[in-house]
Parts: C-alpha cells; structure tokens; sequence
C-alpha cells in the first residue's frame, strides 16, 4: 500500500512543497489538525490519527482512523466532484461495490470547507480493507471484468447521463488521426485507419461510464473485487469505450505505467461478456479502440514501459489473428 506520512501519488515534487504551495498547510501535522476540526466540526466525527496523507495533482487524499477523507482545491471541479459524491451513493444503493459517503451533519455528501489557501471540497468515505488489483492474476481480472459490466449496468440507471457527449466515435478518431497523432507508430496508425473505414456504426445510445477503471482504481479481496474506486471522471460514453480504455490501462498504478499483457486483456473481456455480451458492432470497434487507445498511451520516443510494442502487438492481432470467446455464462 502507500507509504505512511505525507507522499506525492505519481508526482517527483516534494510533497511539503506540494501540501504548502497547493493547499496552504505548513506540514503534515497542520494538515492533520485540520482534517480533525472538519471531520468534528462538519460530520461531527471524532477522528482516530491520520496516518498517511497523498497528493494528486490539486487533490489530496487522507487516512484518518478507519476513514478516508478526499479534498480537492480545484473549484472549476466542486460541481463535478458533487456529482460523483451522489452517484456513489446512488451506485451503492444499487448494490455496487463501492463506498458511499459519510453524510456530513448538514445532510450533504460533500462540503466545501475554507482552508488555508482557499476553498477546499471535502468528501468523507468509509475505508475499504483490499489489495490492488494484480493483472497477473486471472481469476480477479475475469471478476474485475465482470464487475465494469455489473457498473455499466449500475451506472444507467443510477442517474440520467448528464453533461456533453463528444462528437461521434469514427468522427472522434479520424480526427485524432488526421491533426493529433504523433506518429510513434506508424503501421499500428495505418491499421487505425483500415479498421475505421470498415467499422460498423454503433447503435448503443452513449450512457454514463467510470472512465478510469484500472488496477489503481480496483481493490480485491483473495480474488474477487470488493471496491471499485475514484469515479470522478464518469461521463457520457460508449460502454465499449469504456470496456476498451480499462483493457488497455487495466494494469497501470500511479507511477508503475506499463501496458496491460494480451492475456490479461482477453480474461477481463471474457469476464465483461460473461455478465454483458458485446453487440456485433461493438466487437468489430473493439479491436480498433484497443489499437487508437494504446497508441494515445505511446509517451513518445522515451518508452521505458513498452508502450509502442505493445501497440505493435495490437496492429498485428487486428491483422488477422482473432480470438474467439466462449458463450457469455447465463
């Protein structure tokens, strides 16, 4: 798990620097002193000690006695991160594995509290106990499969899709072809291109999806998922979108960026079509969003993770070598 003490996520910046600068307190202990009055004053919570503090970006993420608070100081994102406050709560009143809410004493999911720099939004969740999802195990990946389409399922009727839709999917990838490919990979780019002349139009209506369904992002108990976390990118997408996106990135942790092995892959596509067949079209697109998601993963010429060859790889598999699945289990 993470280090005890104040540490940065995925970031190289000194985290005193980070905790000062970003969010205005003048170390760990302040921060924790912090966290304390909130967690009285505003949940009426009477707090164990925080025992790790971790930085992401302009958010931060404390452990705080059987508790795990998250506060963003980012205030173009407070609506959006109420959003996902509810759909949590809406996610595990369906049954989702997933925390819900410590309800503060106003009757709120989430609070925006004034820190020593700003405006902070402030979310309390239960802490859930489980390991991070290992990609080398099948049995959780086909149950981390099988979990995204029990979510898609949770996440269309949880609330209504809200907020944008992008432009359409072959309009969305031509364009990223034409003015925003970098070119690392240029036979996997050209294959791109063949498979989206012959791909089908999808006829699913874009629903709301996680968006970031990773192995960071999935917590396992000897095997099987007991919570998925973090749903604060959930939008409007294609579930097969979606189901594509995690295939690729399904093995990355913070600082551990790697692409998911083939194998792995096909297990956690066989455990989504175990709960959710795909549709005909959504097969055909999902061997070229695999390709156009794993090409935007290339970081260019420095590729220490093995992200162009495993883009190569997929080029070669769109090629001709297609795996066939067994029925979906009843």
């Amino acid at each position: 798990m993470l280090p005890p003490g104040l540490s940065m996520l995925w970031e190289s910046a000194d985290p005193s620097g980070a905790l000062a600068g970003r969010f205005g307190f003048t170390g760990f202990d302040a921060a924790a002193a912090w966290l304390a009055t909130a967690l009285e004053g505003t949940w009426g919570l009477t707090p164990g000690p925080c025992t790790r503090l971790v930085i992401s970006d302009r958010n931060a993420i404390a452990w705080v006695g059987g508790l795990v608070v998250k506060w963003s100081c980012a205030p173009e994102r407070f609506a959006r991160l109420d959003a996902a406050a509810r759909l949590l709560r809406d996610l595990a009143g369906l049954g989702a594995p997933v925390a819900a809410p410590v309800v503060a004493t106003a009757g709120r999911d989430r609070a925006v509290l004034a820190g020593p720099a700003g405006p902070l939004s402030v979310v309390v969740l239960p802490e859930v106990e489980g390991d991070w999802l290992d990609v080398a195990d099948p049995v959780a990946v086909h149950a981390a499969g099988a979990c995204l389409a029990r979510l898609h399922r949770d996440l269309a009727t949880a609330r209504p899709a809200v907020g944008p839709v992008g432009p359409p999917l072959a309009e969305a990838v031509r364009e990223w072809l034409a003015g925003r490919d970098p070119g690392h990979v240029p036979a996997a780019s050209r294959r791109l291109a063949d498979l989206l002349d012959a791909a089908p139009v999808l006829e699913d209506e874009p629903q709301l999806v996680h968006l970031d369904f990773r192995a960071a992002n999935v917590l396992t108990r000897g095997s099987s998922v007991v919570a998925v976390l973090d749903p604060d990118e959930v939008a409007p997408g294609h579930r097969v979108v979606d189901l594509a996106k995690a295939s690729v990135h399904l093995g990355t942790r913070f600082t551990g960026w790697r692409p998911t092995p083939a194998p792995a892959q096909r297990t956690f596509r066989r455990g989504y079509e175990s709960v959710r067949p795909l549709a005909p079209a959504e097969a055909r697109w999902f061997e070229a969003l695999l390709l156009w998601l794993g090409l935007q993963a290339v970081p260019g010429p420095d590729d220490p993770g093995g992200w162009a060859a495993a883009a190569r790889r997929a080029a070669r598999s769109a090629d001709g070598d297609r795996v066939e699945f067994p029925p979906a289990a009843p």
